[in-house]
This record gives structure tokens, C-alpha cells and sequence, in this order.
């Protein structure tokens, strides 16, 4: 990077911290490059690593590549910089979905606080067993502010509605069970190693056990492993959701709501809270549309996120910077 306009941002250390992003199966479906001269990170996507039957349009890889931009963010601020962003920044070049600008010094507000950069290396899906200590009021009112700022609302439901939530959940994952293409797909991007693969992916050991109580429809990426043959356990008897929702449902949208993700997930994280995703009803367009907390009102859910007290998730592979970071290119 450009000696004079950036030189305390190590571009490889910003884009480790975007790829420690989550993805949908771990796709990791990103790439970036770096304009030197204008000190620009372009955010780019991957659609040869998108999932075609399980997301045709597209919705879960924006989502997946908002969640980096947020690290990428927050890794510049780190550094010193302030990160001014532009979402699909160019209508003649779709896959460009984001540019990150170093503008100036970071005592600029960025909306983020300080510790959300060592959360990054923490944050990790836990699909364990959570306990059944409630969150504080101003918990969840600072992860709905978290939200807030990247343009999404948070929203959490009481035990009636979190009860139709998680029976719509258990319908798509029957259906992903028994849609050969789909099982398929999910089978593709688990392994048996811990050690990434060329495709990443999924290790077994992240996958976690079930609900004993079949209450909470935890996803199986394998499709494979028999219900009765699965390892079960007593999970949380109340699960405490929150649903992500944005106004609009365009790709700018889908963008925006990846970032509110990661950062109400990075600020669970700098609380101690865990979190895995409940994914799957969003995948089927029926069952989207009735994930809708207020028949009638405007929003569209892009996601669910299981929240609570309990042991960390098993860390998934990342691709290496090098596989995903283009070498810097002149400015034009």
C-alpha cells in the first residue's frame, strides 16, 4: 500500500480479519484486491463458490461477504484508518459489491467499539448446548443498536413467537433432508478433517450434537447422519432468538444485513455470549415470507441467530489471504 496515504495498514492482516468472517457451509465466497494509490480495498464476490440450490439468488453469499466487509472495517480502524465504504460502487461490474476507502485518521467516529477487533479471532458458530441464564436488558438493547447502525433492526421475540420461529426451522431442515439436490449440496462442504481443503468447508467435529428435546432444529450439513445414530444432548429449554430484519430485500440490502450481522455478532462475542445461526427456513420462499414477526408491516428477515451462555464453538478453516488477496493494482 501506498507509503504516504496508509502506511500502518498491513493489507494481509485486514483481509485475515475479513475471512475470519462467517459464511453459509464456510463457503468463504469472497476475494479482494487493493488499489495501492488510492489506498481502495475492493470486496469482491466468489460465485463460483455460491450455492446453487440451496441459494439461487444469491441472498446467503451477499450476506456472507457484508459479514467480511464488517471485519475488514473494523480491522482498518484498528489500524489507525477510518474505513468509508460504497456498496456495489459500479452497475457495469456486479461482482465489485463493495470498496473500502482509508480516509483520514480513526479518531473519526466509526460506530464500533474498540474490542470488537480481538472479538473477530473469538467469534466462532457454537452449536452446543447453551444455559438457560437470560440476557440483560441492555444486552439486547446494545446489540439492537449494533443493528441499528449498519442499517438492519433486531428484533427478539417472546417464547410464544420463538416457539413458531424454530417449528417453521424444523420444517425447512425436513425439507432439506429429503431434497436430493440440496442434501447434496450440504454434503459436498463437510469433511472429515480439520485441516482445510481446497474447498474449506465444514469439519465433522464443528457440526454439534441435537436437541434431545427436538426442539431446536439445529442444521445437518451431511444430511447423512440418521437421526438415530446422532449423538443428543439437553439443550436450553427456553432458546433465546433474534431476528434480523432490513426494510428493503435488494442485494444493497443483503449486504447491509451481513454487516449488521457480524457486528451484533462480534459485540455478543466481547460480552461472552455464543451464537449459531437458524438459517434454514430462509432458504425456502414460502416459508421466508412467514418468518415475519407483524403480518402487515414492512421488513424482511435475513436471519435468525440463536443466542445464549455457553461453551465456545470449535474454530472452522480459513482459506489463507494469499488464496483470496489479489496483489495490489495500480490506481486507474
Amino acid at each position: 500500500m501506498h507509503s504516504t496515504s496508509a502506511g500502518a495498514v498491513i493489507p494481509e492482516t485486514c483481509v485475515s480479519a475479513a475471512v475470519a468472517a462467517p459464511s453459509i457451509h464456510n463457503t468463504q465466497p469472497w476475494r479482494f484486491r487493493l488499489e495501492a494509490e488510492s489506498a481502495t480495498f475492493q470486496v469482491r464476490a466468489a460465485p463460483e463458490r455460491g450455492l446453487r440450490h440451496t441459494d439461487p439468488a444469491g441472498r446467503a453469499l451477499h450476506l456472507s461477504v457484508g459479514a467480511c466487509l464488517l471485519n475488514l472495517r473494523v480491522a482498518i480502524a484498528q489500524s489507525g484508518w477510518s474505513p468509508v465504504r460504497r456498496l456495489l460502487p459500479s452497475p457495469e461490474d456486479p461482482g465489485l459489491l463493495a470498496i473500502v476507502r482509508l480516509a483520514g485518521s480513526a479518531t473519526r467516529p466509526t460506530g464500533h467499539r474498540a474490542d470488537l477487533y480481538e472479538a473477530i479471532w473469538r467469534r466462532h458458530s457454537s452449536r452446543l448446548p447453551f444455559s438457560g441464564r437470560p440476557l440483560a436488558p441492555y444486552l439486547r438493547s446494545e446489540l439492537g443498536e449494533a443493528a441499528r447502525v449498519e442499517g438492519a433492526r433486531l428484533c427478539f421475540p417472546d417464547s410464544v413467537e420463538t416457539a413458531r420461529l424454530l417449528r417453521l426451522t424444523a420444517e425447512a431442515e425436513r425439507r432439506n433432508r429429503i431434497d436430493i439436490d440440496r442434501a447434496a449440496e450440504g454434503c459436498r462442504w463437510v469433511h472429515h478433517d480439520l485441516q482445510p481443503t481446497r474447498d474449506v468447508g465444514l469439519p465433522r467435529a464443528v457440526l454439534g450434537p441435537q436437541d434431545a428435546r427436538e426442539q431446536i432444529p439445529l442444521r445437518d450439513f451431511t444430511a447423512q447422519r440418521h437421526t438415530e445414530r446422532l449423538v443428543t444432548r439437553q439443550f436450553e429449554a427456553a432458546p433465546v432468538l433474534a431476528v434480523l430484519i432490513t426494510e428493503h430485500d435488494r442485494r444493497a440490502d443483503w449486504l447491509r444485513a451481513g454487516q449488521a450481522l457480524q457486528h451484533v455478532w462480534l459485540l455478543a462475542t466481547a460480552h461472552g455470549l455464543r451464537a449459531s445461526l437458524l438459517h434454514q427456513a430462509l432458504e425456502w420462499p414460502d416459508l421466508r415470507r412467514c418468518l415475519s414477526l407483524a403480518p402487515g408491516r414492512t421488513g424482511h428477515v435475513q436471519m435468525i441467530i440463536r443466542l445464549g451462555y455457553g461453551p465456545e464453538g470449535a474454530a472452522s478453516p480459513r482459506r489463507a489471504p494469499g488464496a483470496v488477496f489479489d496483489e495490489a493494482l495500480p490506481c486507474r
